[in-house]
């Protein structure tokens, strides 16, 4: 569990800090499509073996995201979707994450990890330089009877630091007042692990010290149709060019195909179905870690649903 625990946040890191160039703020992201597809491989690393991520945007409204990670060398299968629900408080945005991921390592008896993602608030709209941090609680849960509750905060107005987090590991059905270990510090930088009992730490994780493996996606040319990149492509060219009139033609171009396959689709009666995922309503590696998770958290963890959007290949 340690060792998952130092993934995750790493994940964290790689999703919310480190895709944005030092010195620059966030940027809007595109509106993706319904149906819209990424994919790509990261490269071996010391050994890691290759790992095949595919994306695909299984809904528009609301907005929900299915993903499949696979590394087979290792035996790891990550499946998941993410959603999102927006609201404002104060000057900021607050987005909740919706949904929730299931890694199985095959290699290991098939042990699963169920984790949920933070919520995350966009400060520095209204000074337009925005920034992300992470707000909320998460839980990780695990097949082997153990889980984490994981506590994020953000820099006050006086004091504090940014990218705080707060993470205790314990025993399914032990005391909340008793936990294996603690680590803590910021998923953005170091952090620390504290044994129960015990008044030193030792370092845990040191996330601007670990190397990226390289990524690879196709060219342009080569990808789906489908693809992100490939549909959006000439508004990506325009906003390169400096062009903020023709990146909203383009922009536009394609809301509107999308507005009129909706509405044919409507008119024949016909139900979009994503190419790659499909939604399991009571899924089972789900359902046996969240009844673990709730029996000993009990109101403090309330998932949305007790179902996954899984990937085809994996009910074949």
């Amino acid at each position: 569990m340690v060792a998952f625990v130092k993934w995750f946040i790493s994940s964290l890191n790689a999703s919310y800090s480190r895709r944005v160039p030092k010195g620059e703020w966030e940027k809007k992201p595109y509106n993706p499509v319904l149906g819209e597809q990424f994919k790509m491989q990261w490269g071996d690393l010391q050994g890691s073996g290759e790992t095949d991520v595919l994306v695909e945007q299984v809904s528009h409204h609301p907005p929900v995201t299915g993903f499949h990670i696979k590394n087979e060398k290792h035996g790891l299968t990550l499946n998941g979707h993410t959603g999102q629900k927006t609201r404002f408080s104060g000057t900021s945005l607050i987005v909740d994450q919706v949904g929730q991921s299931i890694v199985t390592l095959k290699n290991r008896s098939n042990e699963s990890y169920m984790y949920s993602c933070p919520s995350i608030t966009v400060n520095g709209i209204w000074y337009a330089a925005p920034y992300v941090e992470l707000t909320g609680t998460s839980f990780i849960q695990s097949t082997s009877g153990l889980y984490c509750s994981i506590e994020y905060t953000s820099r006050g107005w006086i004091s504090g630091e940014r990218n705080h987090f707060k993470c205790y590991l314990r025993r399914n059905g032990g005391s909340s007042k008793e936990y294996i270990c603690k680590m803590e510090g910021q998923w953005s930088g170091k952090s620390t692990l504290t044994k129960y009992g015990s008044k030193t730490s030792e370092p845990f994780l040191d996330v601007t010290a670990l190397t990226p493996a390289p990524m690879h996606v196709k060219d342009t040319a080569e990808q789906d149709e489908m693809e992100s990149r490939k549909i959006w492509q000439k508004v990506s060219d325009a906003i390169r060019a400096n062009d903020t009139n023709l990146a909203g033609i383009e922009k536009n171009k394609i809301e509107t195909q999308k507005r009129e396959e909706k509405a044919a689709r409507e008119e024949t009666g016909e139900k979009w179905q994503p190419k790659y995922f499909q939604w399991e309503d009571e899924e089972p590696t789900v359902i046996t870690l969240q009844r673990m998770l709730t029996s000993t958290v009990k109101s403090k963890y309330a998932p949305a649903t007790h179902g996954n959007w899984v990937y085809k290949g994996d009910l074949q």
